[in-house]
């Protein structure tokens, strides 16, 4: 991993995190983010009509792109972020909306909730230094 840096922590406290990840303010405003599109999506989802079976079915999908950690980091780190980017689920509601199929918006809230879920629990993207380092901050043994 990267030589860590210190960085001043919100109560004035100075700790260190690897360079790239977030600590303090900026990292709890980054997690306070993921719970506001964690409840926009929820309501887009009960505004959409969806079915709350399939969102419970559905919602920890996004969770198996962390099998691509069974190859190596690099791999487990790039499939983790694809699942778990919010360019994905944009992506499906954009195919279907060019391809007139609504029906992809659900899945793409259900998919955008999981990632604010996450964010909000402070699970961010990986760096290929490891499962722990994120953009949110070091976490597990990354953190020690």
């Amino acid at each position: 991993m990267a030589q860590s840096q210190v960085i001043e922590d919100v109560g004035g406290r100075a700790r260190k995190a690897a360079p790239g990840v977030t600590a303090g303010g900026v990292a709890a405003t980054l997690r306070l983010e993921g719970g506001a599109v964690l409840a926009v999506s929820a309501v887009g989802y009960q505004a959409l009509g969806g079915n709350w079976w399939m969102f419970a079915v559905l919602f920890l999908v996004p969770d198996l792109s962390m099998l691509g950690y069974l190859l190596n980091r690099s791999i487990g780190a790039f499939f983790y972020n694809l699942g778990h980017s919010y360019l994905s689920p944009a992506a499906l509601a954009l195919a279907g909306y060019l391809t007139d199929a609504p029906s992809l918006y659900p899945i793409a809230l259900i998919w955008t909730a999981h990632i604010g879920f996450d964010r909000l629990l402070g699970f961010g993207l990986k760096y290929a230094a490891g499962f722990g380092v994120t953009h949110l901050g070091l976490s597990g043994k990354a953190a020690r």
